[in-house]
C-alpha cells in the first residue's frame, strides 16, 4: 500500500477546517445549500467530526471537519486527519489555511491513518487520497510515514515470521535500498569477536543470536543508533506468565523503531555518517539457557550478576553499546522496549528518554512538540547507582525491591558508554493498546519523529 499524496493537478474536493466557536460565523459566509445542510444535520464542529456537503447533482461538494475547542485539541493529536478513513473514496485538498506545523500534522496524520497490516488478512484500503497542502514538505512527510509504517510492519509480524533470521533479512533489505554497508556477526562468531552477552542471551534459541551492523554516509558527524532486537521474550528460565508473554513479539520494538528512523535519515540524505547496531536474539529456553545467579563478563569487561533472566534486553544492549563506544561518535542513541516500570510511570503514549546532555534533551523536547511525537525526560539519577551494584559482581541486571526500574535499567546501560559525551536512551512501549487517531491498535513507532526533528541540534548538522 503506497503512502503518498495525490498529484497536485488532480481534481479534488475541498476540506474546510472549522473551529467549534467559529462555526456560526463560518456558516453565514457559505451558500444557501451549504447553510441548510449544516443546520439540518445539527453539525457542531466538535473535534474530529465531519460532514459531507452534497452539490446540486448529488456529488460531494465539500467536507467540513470540526476543529473543536482549544481544550479539546490539547487532548488529542491527528484527530482531524483520522477522518480520512471515513470519507467517501476520492481525492481531497485542504481549503482552509493552517499554520505550517498544523498543516504538517494534518498531512502526516492523513498518511499514517492509511496504514493497514495486511500480511495475514485482507484489509480494505482507504479510498480517500489527499493532495499535499502547499505549505508542507510533501516529500519529507511521505518519507517519515514510510519509516513509521516499516516500524509498524516489523512489530506487528509475529515471531514465527519475524525471528532473528527474518529481522536480519529486513535489515539487509533496508541496507540495500539505501546503498548502506551491512556486516553480520552470528552464532559462535559472537564469542570470537567478543560479544559474549548477545551470545549468552540468544544461544538457547533455534535461530542463532546475531549482531546486525550497518554503516551509511561518508561525511559529517557520526550518529550511532542501537535498537533492542529481542524477537520474542519468554523471560528465559524466569519464564513470564501467559498474560505477560502475549505481546512479546513486540520486544524487538527498539530495533523496529531504529530501522524506521534509519530509513528516514537515509531517504532524506541527511549530511551525517550513520551506524545502526541491532543485537537480534530470541530469549528462549533449553538446556543451554543462561541461569539466575550466573555471572557474565561483558565486552567491556564489566561483570554482571544475573538476578532475572527476564531482564535480558539490557544485556544484549550492553555489548552493542560498548562496541559503539569504542570509536569516536558524536551521538549514541539506544531504543528499547526495556521495562514495565516505564509504562507504569508514564503509560503507553509517552516515550521516556534519558540523557546527561542538556543540548540533546532540549532538542528532543522541542522536536517532540513539532513532530507531534510526545516524549518525557527521565533522570539518570546518580544516587541510585548503588542499586545496580550487587557486590559479588560489578553490576546487577535486576535489582531487588522494585523501585525505579526504568531508571536503574538506564543507569545500567550508561555504564557501557564511557567515551561518547552525548548518549541518549529511550525506554519505549512500541504498542498502541487501543485504536487512536492515525494509530491503529498494534505496533507503533515512538520517539523516531522527535529525534529526526532534533538531530540537527544534537549532532550539529
Amino acid at each position: 500500500m503506497p503512502l503518498a499524496f495525490a498529484a497536485p493537478d488532480t481534481q479534488s474536493v475541498p476540506i474546510h477546517i472549522v473551529d467549534q466557536d467559529g462555526l456560526s460565523d463560518w456558516i453565514t459566509k457559505q451558500d444557501e445549500v451549504t447553510q441548510s445542510w449544516v443546520n439540518a444535520h445539527a453539525f457542531q464542529a466538535k473535534l474530529g467530526k465531519f460532514l459531507a456537503v452534497p452539490s446540486a447533482n448529488g456529488h460531494v461538494n465539500c467536507i467540513i471537519i470540526g476543529n473543536g475547542t482549544a481544550a479539546s485539541r490539547k487532548r488529542s493529536r491527528f484527530a482531524l486527519a483520522d477522518v480520512s478513513n471515513s470519507l467517501p473514496a476520492g481525492v481531497y485538498h485542504l481549503q482552509t489555511e493552517l499554520a505550517d506545523d498544523d498543516a504538517t500534522e494534518f498531512a502526516l496524520g492523513w498518511l499514517l491513518a492509511q496504514y493497514r497490516f495486511s500480511r495475514y488478512a485482507t484489509q480494505a484500503d482507504a479510498g480517500a487520497v489527499l493532495k499535499a497542502p502547499g505549505n508542507v514538505d510533501a516529500n519529507r512527510i511521505q518519507i517519515i510515514a514510510q519509516g513509521e509504517c516499516l516500524t509498524r510492519d516489523l512489530i506487528n509480524t509475529p515471531a514465527s515470521d519475524m525471528g532473528p533470521d527474518a529481522l536480519e533479512t529486513a535489515f539487509l533489505n533496508l541496507a540495500q535500498k539505501h546503498n548502506a554497508t551491512p556486516y553480520i556477526i552470528s552464532g559462535n562468531d559472537l564469542i570470537a569477536q567478543n560479544l559474549p552477552l548477545i551470545h549468552t542471551v540468544g544461544r538457547a534459541s533455534v535461530q542463532e543470536p546475531r549482531l546486525l551492523d550497518m554503516r551509511w554516509g561518508k561525511t559529517g558527524p557520526q550518529l550511532t543508533l542501537i535498537g533492542k532486537g529481542v524477537c520474542f521474550d519468554t523471560g528465559g528460565l524466569n519464564i513470564k506468565p501467559a498474560a505477560s508473554m502475549g505481546l512479546m513479539k513486540k520486544d524487538m520494538g527498539g530495533a523496529a523503531t531504529v530501522m524506521g528512523l534509519a530509513h528516514m535519515i537515509m531517504a532524506l540524505d541527511l549530511p551525517l555518517r550513520l551506524r545502526v547496531l541491532i543485537p537480534a536474539v530470541e530469549n528462549a529456553i533449553d538446556g543451554s539457557a543462561f541461569r539466575p545467579q550466573d555471572i557474565l563478563t561483558s565486552r567491556k569487561g564489566l561483570t554482571v550478576e544475573v538476578n532475572n533472566t527476564d531482564a535480558e534486553g539490557r544485556l544484549v544492549l550492553a555489548d552493542a553499546l560498548a562496541l559503539a563506544d569504542e570509536e569516536p561518535t558524536d551521538c549514541i542513541i539506544s531504543m528499547a522496549t526495556l521495562t514495565g516500570a516505564a509504562r507504569v510511570a508514564v503509560g503507553p503514549d509517552l516515550a521516556p528518554f534519558y540523557t546527561d546532555n542538556t543540548t540533546s534533551a532540549d532538542a528532543i523536547r522541542k522536536g517532540a512538540v513539532t513532530a507531534r511525537d510526545p516524549v518525557w525526560e527521565m533522570p539518570f539519577w546518580d544516587p541510585y547507582e548503588k542499586m545496580i551494584e550487587p557486590g559479588i559482581a560489578d553490576l546487577d541486571n535486576a535489582p531487588a525491591g522494585g523501585f525505579a526500574g526504568s531508571i536503574t535499567a538506564a543507569l545500567f546501560l550508561r555504564r557501557f558508554v564511557t567515551e561518547a559525551e552525548n548518549y541518549v536512551h529511550f525506554d519505549i512501549y512500541s504498542w498502541q493498546p487501543s485504536a487512536a487517531p492515525a494509530r491503529p491498535k498494534g505496533g507503533v513507532g515512538q520517539g523516531a519523529r522527535a529525534l529526526l526533528e532534533a538531530l540537527p541540534n544534537m549532532v550539529n548538522l
